[in-house]
C-alpha cells in the first residue's frame, strides 16, 4: 500500500523495505528495547459502523485508591465489553499512568457514547483513538 500511495509511510523491517523497494527514513525508532509494537491505520475520517466493531481509547486517572475501578465500573454499567487493557507510566509525572483500552462497539453507538461521557467524569483525560471493524475469527 505504501508503494502505491504518495506520501504514505510504514513501520517495518529492513527486509520489507528491500522487498518492496522502499527508502528507510529512520531506523531504531523504539524508545524501549523490549517494546511490542501495535500497528494502526490512521485516517482523517472515521470508519463507518459495521455492527462488528471495536473502539480504542486512552485515558488517565487521578493517583488515588479506586480511581481505575471507578472508570471500569462505568464500562460495566453501560455493558461495554473490554477486550484489552494495558497501562503505561507517564513520562511527565511520577505515579501517573495511561490506560489503553479496546472494547466491543463503535464510538457512534448510543450506549458507547453515553458510557464514554460518563467515564470522562472519572478521568483526568480520555481520548477516543478510533473505531474500526473487528477481526472475526474464521473457524
Amino acid at each position: 500500500m505504501v508503494v502505491a500511495e504518495p506520501g504514505a509511510a510504514a513501520i517495518g523491517s529492513k527486509v520489507a523495505a528491500e522487498l518492496y523497494g522502499l527508502k528507510i527514513v529512520c531506523e531504531n525508532i523504539e524508545d524501549i528495547t523490549n517494546n511490542i509494537t501495535r500497528f494502526l491505520v490512521i485516517s482523517r475520517e472515521d470508519a463507518k459502523p459495521t455492527g462488528e466493531d471495536k473502539t480504542a481509547i486512552l485515558f488517565s486517572t487521578a493517583h488515588k485508591a479506586g480511581a481505575l475501578a471507578d472508570v471500569l465500573d462505568v464500562f460495566k454499567q453501560y455493558n461495554i465489553n473490554l477486550t484489552n487493557i494495558e497501562s503505561r507510566p507517564s513520562k511527565k509525572r511520577q505515579w501517573e499512568y495511561y490506560f489503553f483500552v479496546d472494547f466491543i462497539g463503535h464510538r457512534a453507538d448510543e450506549h458507547v457514547q453515553k458510557g464514554l461521557q460518563e467515564a470522562r467524569k472519572y478521568c483526568l483525560q480520555l481520548s477516543v483513538l478510533g473505531s474500526f471493524p473487528r477481526a472475526i475469527e474464521q473457524l
